[in-house]
């Protein structure tokens, strides 16, 4: 009887220590889904922000801001 319970309890701490690792995996997955969340929240905030002031210029009947440097074709 004696040997049933040990082999019971060795057992039970190998799945003990199987579901602390598969939850310390979850909560790390968690943590990288709550970043990437963030990163998508502040772009979306950016480019609606981005739009609010395209729409703002247009309204005002101001021409839209001329393409940046870098984005014109270099003279050859």
């Amino acid at each position: 009887m004696r040997a049933e319970i040990e082999k019971r309890v060795s057992e039970l701490e190998t799945e003990f220590a199987e579901g602390k690792r598969m939850l310390a995996e979850l909560e790390a997955r968690q943590t990288d889904v709550q970043q990437t969340l963030l990163r998508i929240s502040g772009a979306l905030q950016v480019l609606n922000e981005l739009l609010a002031a395209e729409d703002a210029r247009e309204t005002d009947g101001a021409e839209p801001a001329p393409p940046a440097a870098a984005d014109q074709p270099a003279d050859v």
